[in-house]
């Protein structure tokens, strides 16, 4: 809720810039602008059968009724606003409509399209309801449902097309081997659509993409975020159940970026009510280098189904590094390493402050195994502080006059 409050405060911030700013004399880079037409629609029993029919795509808010209090009422207005204004308007030739969904006034409706978390956007195609759970500004949905318009699976038929899915280094994706579209290929593609635009499917016809791939007849490989070499699933040939169940079974990645469009959903899957989360700037060489150690020790860890590390780049959030520094007490221009109670943010932190280096992955995987014990902990700040085994413990709020004497500068 913290993480949802402060987006929203971001986001006032970041559109009122861009609803104001005037475009350039230039042409071919102006941001669109309000037009002032109503383009969401008011959804109720009588009218949203006809709008899942009229629509390729028909996007709608979950909401509380109208608030009283004037701050709440603005975060209502900005939301309405992102929808009409800088979505609804961008992507009107798109066949793609926006409605709002009243939680009190429209629970009935709510309950027949089974609409159940409020605060949600949820978007249907065809016969399926998509539940968008992430960051609410204009750019992440609009990207977000341009990938939902599209083909489920992508086919690779060329060299060009294969080197630029093994690139794809950051993303859980599936490719799988087919005879053809009239083939076993149908269950795959029903399979994937239960998971699109989250996980990425892709198909080849083509022998040779097959055997760079070592993929047979039939066959699908799965690729884990960072990993090098895919799982094969088992069984040939394999139903749309088979699928869907080693997918969800095997979707929580050891090491994950967090992305706006599902920063949500990856937050609320914690372990046991803790994220282990590792800050680093890919674009900065230390931050570049400590996220190589973090797939290193992904990739020996990567059997462990007790490990998922998550991954933040503040250069992908940048209104939020403010409030990440404020929370975590944390300098996020270097790389950061640490334990967080997703129920009230306190955190631990890996001490890496005066060291020249940064750890390897042999210290990160004795520091992760001390959190997975539970001996490194956001509950018992207390005894780690005076635990001399574990002088790189530091609770988010230690105070610096706590340092042992023995580890003052050795300069």
């Amino acid at each position: 809720e913290q993480w949802r409050s402060q987006i929203w405060l971001s986001l006032l911030s970041a559109l009122s810039l861009r609803l104001v700013l005037p475009g350039g004399a230039e042409e071919g880079l102006e941001f669109p602008n309000f037009d002032g037409k109503d383009r969401v629609l008011d959804i109720s029993e009588r009218n949203y059968k006809k709008a899942l029919k009229r629509y390729d795509l028909l996007c709608l808010f979950y909401h509380e009724p109208m608030p009283a209090n004037k701050g709440l009422q603005k975060r209502f207005q900005m939301t309405e606003l992102v929808l009409e204004s800088l979505c609804s308007q961008v992507l009107e030739n798109k066949d793609i409509a926006f409605g709002m969904v009243d939680s009190q006034k429209d629970a009935k409706v709510a309950k027949k399209l089974g609409l159940e978390e409020v605060g949600s956007l949820y978007v249907f195609k065809d016969d399926r309801v998509i539940e968008f759970d992430g960051e609410l500004s204009a750019d992440t949905l609009v990207e977000f449902l341009l990938d939902v318009l599209e083909d489920p699976v992508e086919i690779i038929n060329n060299a060009m097309e294969l080197r630029a899915f093994e690139r794809m280094e950051e993303d859980i994706r599936l490719i799988g081997y087919f005879k053809g579209e009239d083939s076993y290929y149908k269950a795959f593609q029903e399979a994937s659509e239960r998971f699109q635009p989250y996980i990425k499917f892709f198909a080849t016809f083509d022998k040779t993409v097959a055997k760079h791939l070592s993929l047979k007849m039939n066959g699908v490989n799965f690729y884990e975020p960072f990993m090098e070499e895919p799982a094969v699933l088992p069984g040939r040939p394999l139903s749309e159940m088979d699928i869907v169940e080693f997918v969800t079974q095997h979707r929580r990645a050891t090491l994950r970026k967090l992305r706006a469009e599902n920063m949500f959903e990856t937050w609320e899957d914690d372990m046991d009510g803790i994220h282990i989360v590792a800050f680093a700037e890919e674009e900065d060489p230390d931050g570049y280098e400590f996220l190589e150690i973090l797939k290193d020790v992904a990739r020996d860890n990567t059997n462990n189904p007790e490990l998922s590390i998550v991954w933040i780049d503040p250069d992908d959030f940048p209104l939020l590094t403010t409030y990440w520094e404020k929370t975590f007490k944390l300098d996020l221009f270097r790389p950061q390493i640490g334990v967080v109670n997703v129920t009230d943010a306190d955190s631990v932190w890996l001490d890496m402050s005066d060291d020249e280096d940064l750890p390897t992955a042999e210290e990160l995987e004795d520091w992760i195994e001390d959190v997975l014990s539970g001996r490194v902990n956001t509950e018992d700040d207390d005894e780690f502080a005076d635990d001399h085994e574990n002088d790189h413990f530091v609770p988010e709020d230690e105070e610096e006059g706590d340092q042992d004497p023995d580890e003052e500068d050795d300069e």
